[in-house]
């Protein structure tokens, strides 16, 4: 029976998702602030960001690993409660030591958001409607990431800049309590309570080949999702002329556009499968339609008009929502509550670890030549995955993870 409680998991999906993005992003904007009063240097606020990108990378994997053996339930109050709790503490900050450790713990706390998300949406829907309910979860990220410069200022303007970490955080921890007291044992869940308890040996899923592809993906395509969060409004200001004030008029425009993309390509893959497509040919209709419209990045380099170079970076972000949607899907689809979220977090700790070494081969090059080979590279990436995705995955479908592992090769193609 499918009961209604599962719309409002998404629903809690959405709002935690969201508050990652938005807890992360609130230090760029008070940065400002802080800097002015405790005197942290450039090379400072370069160290406390990248404490939080090596423990994000982390608990990516360790993250997911652990909600495969908890369930998303557990993992996910643990995760919400750890990084709400971070990120009240950035408000008692006193010192740029107290700022590093406290960034490490977000790091560590946000790790398991999206494992565990991907968990608890294999755990509540069905192959149809599984890609949607996905969508709407992850898209609360995206929303996060409008939300987050607005209401920064507002919280910063009302109750100081420790206001912008503390209620944020607040809210966090009453997510959890809600959470918790969410009666899913009463209810009829599509996966059986008893199963949650079984799991896959990581040096199974190792050995599976479609656990590398999917890393292999998430590695080559995580840089360009970085870049378009990070050197946008850089670009926007030093090669367009953009002033700070606009940019911050037109900045939230692509990731709104990626937080529609994500229900809609979702919904999208779903209603292929209701109209009797198969899981692989709907969720590699969808991923290559993404991949399709990535084509028009580069164009962005060479549009005079800044409105229309903005509104190519919307359909870029478009296309990522319909992408990542159902590349997330996909691995439930194939891994199952046994070992999504381990999955899950492996490509995403390949992801962050990809970033964490590009980003500052992006500016070298930035500076040294121009964006042009960037923009280049965001256009012809997704189109790459695809094809590795097709070659190497020929049939997205559940994979045999019990017993013995077979081979690599019987495991995707037999499997």
């Amino acid at each position: 029976m499918r009961t209604p409680l599962r719309w409002f998991i998404v629903f809690l999906l959405f709002i935690a998702t969201g508050l990652s993005f938005l807890d992360r992003q609130v230090l760029s904007i008070a940065i400002i602030r802080i800097q002015e009063e405790f005197h942290i240097t450039d090379v400072q606020y370069g160290m406390v960001n990248t404490s939080f990108l090596i423990s994000y990378a982390l608990m990516f994997t360790l993250g997911g690993w652990l909600i495969d053996r908890v369930g998303g339930k557990l993992g996910l109050a643990l995760s919400v409660g750890v990084w709400s709790v971070a990120n009240s503490l950035h408000a008692i900050i006193t010192n740029f030591t107290q700022l590093v450790t406290f960034r490490f713990f977000l790091g560590i706390g946000e790790g398991g958001c999206f494992p565990g998300a991907a968990w608890t949406v294999y755990r509540w829907f069905d192959k149809e409607e599984r890609a949607l309910a996905n969508g709407i979860a992850i898209g609360g990220s995206a929303i996060g990431a409008v939300v987050a410069p607005p209401l920064t200022i507002w919280l910063s303007a009302n109750y100081g800049w420790r206001g912008g970490f503390l209620i944020p955080g607040l809210i966090g921890i009453a997510w959890v309590v809600v959470w918790l007291v969410i009666p899913w044992e009463k209810e009829n869940l599509l996966v059986e309570a008893s199963a949650e308890k079984a799991t896959v040996p990581f040096l199974t899923l190792l050995k599976q080949r479609a656990t590398w592809v999917f890393i292999i993906i998430r590695f080559l395509l995580d840089p360009v999702f970085y870049f378009m969060m990070f050197w946008i409004p850089k670009y926007l200001s030093s090669v367009r002329n953009v002033s700070f004030e606009q940019i911050g008029n037109l900045f939230w425009i692509p990731f709104l556009a990626l937080g529609i993309a994500n229900v809609v390509g979702g919904w999208f893959s779903g209603q292929l499968i209701a109209r009797k497509f198969s899981i692989d040919k709907a969720r590699k209709t969808v991923m290559g339609i993404a991949a399709a419209l990535t084509l028009a990045a580069p164009a962005i380099e060479w549009v005079s008009s800044v409105n229309v170079a903005v509104a190519l970076m919307a359909v870029f972000m478009f296309a990522h929502g319909f992408w990542i949607t159902n590349y997330i899907t996909s691995i439930s689809d194939m891994f199952g509550q046994k070992a999504t979220s381990t999955v899950v977090g492996l490509s995403g700790t390949a992801g962050a670890v990809s970033g964490l070494l590009l980003n500052p081969l992006m500016g070298v090059v930035i500076q040294n030549y121009s964006y042009r080979p960037l923009w280049i590279a965001s256009g012809l990436l997704y189109p790459l995955a695809f094809v590795i995705l097709i070659l190497l995955i020929p049939r997205i479908k559940a994979l045999n993870l019990e017993g013995d592992p077979k081979p690599v090769t019987d495991s995707i193609e037999h499997g």
